[in-house]
């Protein structure tokens, strides 16, 4: 169960932080309210893992998967360039993860 609350928690990782860029400063009220929303789930999800969970690993992953997430969306839906180099840390990012996932005691 931790584990299904620390991706969902790094999911709503990548939904706030998308919408951060949407509220444009905490300007807009919808994507603002969308944003600090997403936010607390997801630091409750990330809390709510790390009773199992070691620390570093379920930071780790936590931040690992909003950070592949955001720029994939940042791909995707921004229209940001997907060249070689990002792609390839990417990968890496995600064999980072994987790698926490097998070695970690929880």
């Amino acid at each position: 169960m931790a584990w299904i609350a620390l991706i969902i928690a790094g999911v709503l990782e990548v939904c706030w932080a998308s919408g951060l860029k949407y509220s444009e400063g905490f300007t807009k009220p919808v994507p603002t309210i969308f944003t600090l929303v997403t936010m607390i789930g997801s630091f409750w999800l990330l809390a709510l893992a790390m009773r199992t969970i070691p620390l570093g690993t379920a930071y780790a992953i936590w931040t690992g998967i909003g950070a592949v997430g955001a720029v994939i969306f940042g791909i995707v839906m921004l229209g940001e360039a997907a060249s070689v180099g990002r792609l390839i840390a990417i990968c890496m990012i995600l064999g980072g993860i994987v790698m926490l996932k097998l070695f970690s005691p929880a």
